[in-house]
């Protein structure tokens, strides 16, 4: 799954992949210029999901309660 994502990261322009010709064989992955416009926006919304972690956790708590509270469509059958 890591490799195909990987992969796909690398198809789109935002990692480079470089194959080191040694036993065993190593590969290393770097983030282009592309990708690291990504960086610093992804890094404010995981500041925001620690600044944020007890309304987080409420949310889940809230969904796991009216997941719970809903019969499942097995039942109903």
């Amino acid at each position: 799954m890591m490799t195909q994502t990987l992969r796909e990261l690398e198809e789109k322009g935002l990692v480079c992949r470089e194959i080191h010709q040694i036993m065993p064989p190593n590969v290393e992955y770097s983030l282009t210029s592309l990708g690291k416009v990504f960086v610093e926006p992804i890094e404010q919304l995981y500041l925001w999901g620690i600044d944020h972690a007890d309304a987080l956790e409420a949310l889940e708590a809230n969904e796991s309660r009216t997941a719970a509270s809903i019969p499942s469509l097995e039942a109903a059958e």
